[in-house]
Parts: C-alpha cells; structure tokens; sequence
C-alpha cells in the first residue's frame, strides 16, 4: 500500500478497510480457523517499487494470498507479477481500462464496475436532460492519469456527440500542485459545464481558484475529490452543494454486511458512517470476497479463489459483484452529489435517494 509518496492520503482509507476486515474476521475465527495475518509493504506510490514488494512478499516471504494496491497505476503492473506466480489478485482500486487489457485471469476488482462506467454514468445523465436544459458548452480538464483520463474521455467523446461543444481540453501533470493556469483558461472560456478529471487535492484547488473568480459554472462534476466525505471541509459546506461526482458505495446501501461494515468501522475508527471513504469499503470487500470463497467451497488456496469468482455473483458491502473474464466488473456506478449537506446518490432515478439540484454560487 502507498504509506508515502503521491498517494498515501488517498490510499489512507482503503488500508483501514483492509485492517478493519482483518479484525472482524479474526474476532469471528479466521478464515477456516486460521488467524488472518496482514502484512503491510509500503510502496511510496511510484509503481517499480511495487512491483519489487509483490515479487518479495510471493517469493522471499511465501504469503499465502496477496491483496491489490491502490490506483490503477499501481494494480496495472502489480497484477501480472501475481498472475505469473498463479496468485489470485482481488483488488480495490485499480479500475482503469488498462488494467482489464491486460486480460489477465487472476484480477478482480472489487467494485460493481469499471471506471468507463463512471464516465457513462454522468454522460447518461446529462443526456437524459431536456435539450434546453442541457448543458451547450463544455470544458475538460484533466490529470495524467489512466484513472481520470478515461472517465473524462468517455464523456467528452459521448457528449461531443450529442452536440455539447468542447471549449477547453488539457491534461497536466498529475502531481501538479499550482493548477491557476487551468483555472484561468476554465474562468475565460465559461462553459456551462466543467468535467474535470481529478484526484482529490487538484478538486480542491480547482474549485478554490473558481471561488476566488467568483465565476460558477451550471454543472461540475470531478472524477475524485467530491466522493471524498471531508470534500466539504477543505471547500466549505457551501461550495461543495452542488457538486457532482460518481460512487460505488454511500452509507445508506443496503448491500450485504453493510451495517455491521459501519458499526466496526466506527467502533474502531471514530466518527460516523456518513463520514466513512468509499475506499474503505472498496478494500473491506476484497477480504469479503476471500471469506465467501472460504464458506462455499471449504478452502482458500489461489487456484480455488480464481475459479470460484469466475462463476456466479458474490454479495458483498460494494453489491453483489461478478466480472468477466478479465476481471472487469459486471455493474454500473451511480452518479452522486452534495444534496443538503449530504452525498447522495442522485441518477438513476431508480436508484437515487434525492434529485439532482442545480449549482448555486460559489460563497466567498
């Protein structure tokens, strides 16, 4: 897991989910009456040194079973390092299509959709939209990223269809810090709708520079930073209202060991479930995933783990998941916004618990 570098704070949350699932099985057993025994390597975020960390945890340390990093730019080579050695390699993260081009037998992600899927997500929603009340114009910013570069591509090519004008395309460097000249060209080109491709911290500052303008776009959806419960804290309540992103889990889901998920985390890990990151219960569900193969089939070993999650759908925290045959999944992701103070699932329509709003004006 990234305990330094570019992603510790993002890939924070999911190394909870995974310490938290470690505590509830072990409380419960184990898996099969074998204590679980968690073993954390940093990979300070940068992808040799990860792929280093599976190499030594598969051959120096002989683990039993490995788990998946965080982001796509860690699975991706992560993954054929487990696949060359027959460890099955149940993810959290990595989402990004170059994970599943792959085709590797091993992967899967534990969550109810690719990434492309986020971007289809939002696209179909705007397109559900009346024309006159359609967005005419729109901007694309995003971060060099496989991540975020593939959910704004997939809505700038859906919407460009339909007749939504491009005024503003760019990617930056994703470890940019001063994203003002992005702002700037966001601020002068006005469009009615804003998709820009983030991880958290650039959200932040994107939506800061737009403040300081006093300029609000209609529409404003980010790939990351809004899903993120602590969004409004570093934006202000006010600014966040509005905001669009998409998720995979929200707090009221009534998926399977979701409520005893947010009672253990919160037992453990202070605050409240409404404050609880997705990507916990992204990495939660992975160790899921291991004790419903345990229960089924009564063993646990990687041969057993890939061919059992190839067959069938598994309930878990993140829905009841299955993939194709190459580990991509089978679901679609909901698109959510800041509703009240609250992040709400908000399309589609059967799906949403409130109904989208329109952005107000930045306050500040």
């Amino acid at each position: 897991m990234s305990l330094s570098g570019d992603f510790a704070d993002l890939a924070g949350p999911a190394l909870k989910g995974y310490k938290l699932w470690a505590a509830t099985v072990n409380a419960n057993g184990g898996l099969l009456g074998r204590k679980v025994n968690l073993k954390v390597v940093d990979d300070a975020s940068n992808p040799t040194q990860a792929v280093t960390n599976y190499e030594n945890l598969i051959t120096a340390d002989h683990v039993d079973l490995v788990l998946g990093p965080f982001s796509s730019t860690l699975t991706i080579p992560t993954a054929s390092v487990a696949s060359r050695y027959g460890y099955a390699f149940i993810e959290p993260s990595g989402g990004a299509p170059q994970v599943f081009s792959l085709h590797l037998h091993n992967v899967f992600l534990a969550q109810p959709a690719p990434i492309i899927s986020e971007g289809d997500a939002f696209a179909n929603y705007i397109l559900s939209l009346p024309a006159s009340q359609r967005p005419r114009t729109a901007a694309y910013p995003t971060a060099d990223d496989p991540f975020t570069e593939a959910i704004v591509g997939v809505i700038e090519q859906r919407l460009a269809a339909a007749g939504i004008k491009s005024v503003y395309s760019a990617t930056y460097a994703a470890e940019t810090v001063d994203l003002t000249p992005v702002v700037t060209r966001l601020v002068a080109a006005k469009p009615d709708l804003i998709v820009s491709g983030t991880g958290g911290a650039d959200a932040v500052a994107e939506v800061k520079g737009m403040v300081q303008s006093h300029w609000t776009p209609k529409f404003l959806f980010f790939t990351g930073g809004p899903n993120d419960p602590t969004f409004p804290g570093k934006v202000g309540p006010g600014n966040a209202e509005g905001t669009f992103s998409t998720g995979d889990w929200f707090p009221q889901a009534k998926t399977a060991g979701n409520a005893a998920f947010e009672k253990a985390y919160v037992a453990k890990y202070g605050g409240t479930a409404a404050a609880i990151d997705p990507a916990a219960a992204e990495a939660y569900a992975c160790g899921q995933l291991l004790q419903l193969v345990a229960q089924r089939y009564g063993k646990i070993d990687n041969a057993t783990i890939i061919a059992a999650l190839h067959k069938g759908t598994w309930p878990t925290v993140e829905g009841n998941l299955s993939w194709d045959a190459n580990g991509s999944p089978l679901g679609s992701d909901l698109v959510v916004q800041w509703v009240g103070g609250q992040l709400l699932p908000v399309y589609p329509p059967a799906q949403a618990l409130a109904k989208p709003i329109t952005k107000p004006a930045w306050v500040g």
